[in-house]
Parts: C-alpha cells; structure tokens; sequence
C-alpha cells in the first residue's frame, strides 16, 4: 500500500499539519498508522468530515434541548459567541444573523474580540438601555471591557455597576435568571473579582443556556479553578468541554485553550501548554479574534513569547499592544477593588519573565522556554525588581497574578 505522510494529506485536504495529526491520534484517518513518531496515511484517503461543526448535538445537546435552551436565553446574549463557524467564515456567520438587534450585538462582539475596542464601545452603547434585557445585557458586558482597553474607567465601572444591579435584582423568569448569572460570573472571573453575592452555582444556569455560551460559561468555570490553583480540575473541565464539540464555537474554544494553557504552565507542563497555544492561534488568526491573547498574555507563562513571536513577529505586536492597553484598564479595577498590587508599570516582557521567575522558575530554565540568554534574562529580572522597589525574588510574587 502507498502512504502520505501527514505534511502531504495536510496539503490535499487544505488543513494544518497539526489538524492532521489530531485527526489520526483521535482515530478519524482509516487506515492511519504510527512509524516512530510520525504517522503514515493511505494515499487517496479523502478528509475526515469535520465532527466540530455538527452543532445540534454540541456539548451534548440533542436539537430539542438546543432549542429549548435559545428559547430560555432569547438570540441577543451574546449572539456571536454562540454562533459555530469555521474558522474564516466568521464575517460571513455575522452577515447570516437577522439584522436588528442580534446582528448589532454580534457586531461589537466581534469588534471587540478582534482587539477593535472604539468600534466595539460605540455600538454596544447604543443597547445599554435596550428593552431587551439579553441585549442590554451583552452590551454592558461588552462596553465594560471596551472601555478598560481604551482606558475609560469610570465608563467601564457604570457598565459594571448595572451588570451588578441587574443580577441583584433577580427575576422570576428562568431565561432572565440564566441570562444575568452567565454575564455576571464571566465580568467578576476575568477581571479576578469576588463573584457578584445573589449568584447561583454554575449547575443551576448552565442547562439554560445554548451550546456556545455553555462553552464560555465552562470556560469561567475552568478559569475560577485555575485561580483557586485547582490546575488539573481546570484542565479537566476544558478537555471534556472541547470533546463535547466547543471548538464548533471558535470564540468560546479560543478561551479555553487559553486557560489551558495558563494550567499546564503553571505544572510546568510546557509541551501540552504548546500544544493549547497553537490551537487557540490556529482558530483565532483566520478571523483575527486576537483580543483573548492580549488579555491573557500575563497568565500564558510566556507562550505568546515562545510560539507566537518566533513565526508571526506582526501579529504578536498587535498582540501585545492589546495587552499593554487592557492591563492598563484591568488593574485600574482589579487593583483597588481587591487590594492587590498586581505591577502596572513593568514592560510585558520583564514582567513575563518575573510571573515565572515567581513562580520557582531559574533564570536559565527561562532562558530556555524563551529563547532568551540567562544573560538578558538576568537582566531584565534586574530590571523589573529595581522597578518594582524590591531585592529578593520572593517577594516578586505579590506583584504578579495569581
């Protein structure tokens, strides 16, 4: 029999060569065998149908349950993290929602997950006092975190604040309950806040909601393990999610590769953490939903730095000037809301470099995840502690994230 090797099927069936690979180590390539460490495959095999997008029964959904759970939520929260698409086709996904309010909303959604925060804050303002409350409920979310990028605090706190009074307020309809607790456990988890008092455990609205939003939803979850340092919980959470069918929702799957990769670098397990890196790059770079890895750049242990950097040095910068104005914005909340004195004035890269070196780190062991000299390592520690006012590593850990 002839064989391809994976470099040659990559090329005839139009995908990545890690897309490949996934396929044969998850049995979907007949026929594929294993020689050493690469994998040979029968020539002429035709492309695996691609699983992901069959979402009626992602996340283990049948279509009545998804139906049931769009009817609970309503088709304005959130509308274009709950649309599948295959990465590429997002513009096309957004032009096939109903014009009106849930086009409107998908819109700033993927302005602002492309790192397009003006855009994104202009059209979700025009929804904060929607009558809908699923729209104006997204577009709190949304003008929030556009807002902490553009470095508009006071604009980013009263959106908050409703999101707050909202969810306080509570409701006797379940969509409305479901609706409230989703956004406002994903405002309080990502900016590292104390959930909102009122809100219900994740068991209690995760039925209500459809299969896209369910992904993010889980997606908070895996990132409130993460902050509880429950690491193999959260990866736990985020590989049975993306088994269930979440990578059919690119904007929910990006999250949480992301976290997994926060997880496995925090095990130090740097090849899985690779692995997660450039499969949440490989979904966000075609539609360039690049804002979750400017948000994420200080919990990602340098993996921007050490995949991303070396093949596509444009984007990390685009990457990295995200990160630069929503830090900013982040710890004008998150700093005097908790208390903590997570360092605002260190350059991405020295502060890269003192999250590892506080984490038990040694200078040449980032040297070499980074690709980095101990040299200029060392330097750039030295740099960040004279900074930050402090002479012993140990102390680096209180000016670092969780």
């Amino acid at each position: 029999m002839t064989y391809m090797t994976v470099q040659q099927a990559a090329q005839a069936w139009g995908l990545s060569v890690r897309q490949v690979q996934q396929y044969c180590i998850r049995g979907r390539v007949p026929g594929a065998q294993k020689f050493g460490s690469a994998w040979q495959i029968p020539a002429g095999t035709p492309k695996p149908e691609d699983a992901r997008y069959k979402a009626a029964h992602a996340l283990g959904s049948t279509p009545s349950q998804s139906r049931r759970a769009r009817r609970m939520v309503g088709d304005c929260l959130m509308p274009l993290m709950n649309t599948p698409f295959r990465p590429g086709e997002c513009q096309a996904a957004l032009a096939a929602l109903p014009e009106g309010a849930q086009r409107d909303i998908a819109t700033a959604e993927y302005h602002y997950f492309s790192g397009q925060a003006e855009k994104a804050a202009g059209e979700a303002e025009r929804y904060l006092t929607h009558p809908d409350r699923e729209a104006r409920l997204s577009a709190c979310l949304i003008y929030a975190y556009a807002n902490l990028t553009l470095g508009q605090i006071q604009q980013a706190r009263v959106a908050l604040a409703e999101l707050h009074a909202t969810l306080s307020r509570g409701s006797r309809a379940q969509k409305h309950s479901a609706a409230a607790s989703f956004v406002g456990a994903a405002a309080a988890v990502l900016l590292h806040l104390p959930l909102s008092e009122g809100l219900p455990p994740a068991r209690d609205f995760l039925p209500l909601l459809p299969p896209g939003l369910r992904a993010f939803a889980l997606y908070v979850q895996a990132h409130y393990l993460y902050l509880k340092e429950e690491y193999q919980q959260s990866i736990g959470l985020v590989e049975g999610t993306l088994a269930m069918g979440a990578e059919a929702y690119p904007i929910p799957a990006i999250y949480l590769h992301l976290v997994a990769v926060m997880d496995h670098m925090s095990l130090r397990q740097q090849p899985q953490a690779r692995e997660h890196m450039l499969a949440a790059w490989e979904l966000a770079r075609p539609d360039d939903l690049i804002e979750g890895l400017g948000e994420h750049h200080g919990l990602l242990g340098g993996m921007l730095e050490a995949v991303i950097k070396p093949e596509w040095p444009e984007d990390f910068k685009r990457i990295i000037e995200i990160t630069y104005r929503f830090s900013a914005g982040w710890r004008k909340v998150h700093n005097p809301d908790t208390g903590d004195h997570v360092a605002d004035d260190l350059s991405t890269t020295e502060f890269t470099i003192a999250m590892l070196a506080a984490r038990g780190w040694t200078n040449q062991e980032i040297a070499d995840h980074l690709g980095l000299s101990p040299n200029t390592v060392k330097r750039y520690l030295s740099n960040a502690m004279n900074t930050l006012g402090i002479q012993r590593r140990q102390d680096l850990k209180r000016f670092m994230l969780p």
